[in-house]
């Protein structure tokens, strides 16, 4: 039977909402860039990093949905490359998305958003 024990369960599940703050943190001080600056010659790249920095997190949350979703639909177990590719998306997972966060607040500092 394909599984996951709860300790990788509850460290999916703790990364997803942070994941979920991360896009949201993102485009909504993009929104404020945009809105209180407009896109300008020194806005630009901050309009364009924030963007992929929203879509960076997204792409986290979407691969670490679609293999937990995978492992759970594996029968009559999971293949070890499968979970391999959990387990090394997790530990990407938290360093980017604390990366991402860093820069957007960052960026939200030097236009005081």
């Amino acid at each position: 039977m394909a599984d996951l024990s709860d300790e990788t369960l509850i460290a999916v599940a703790n990364l997803l909402p942070g994941l979920f703050k991360v896009i949201n943190l993102a485009t909504a001080t993009e929104y404020q860039l945009f809105e209180q600056y407009g896109e300008t010659e020194e806005t630009f790249s901050e309009l364009e990093e924030l963007n992929n920095a929203a879509e960076r997190a997204r792409s986290f949350y979407n691969r670490l949905y679609g293999l937990v979703l995978q492992v759970a639909e594996s029968q009559p177990i999971a293949n070890s490359t499968l979970l391999n590719l959990l387990y090394e998306s997790l530990e990407q997972t938290q360093a980017t998305a604390d990366a991402v966060e860093a820069s957007i607040l960052e960026i939200k500092r030097s236009w005081s958003l």
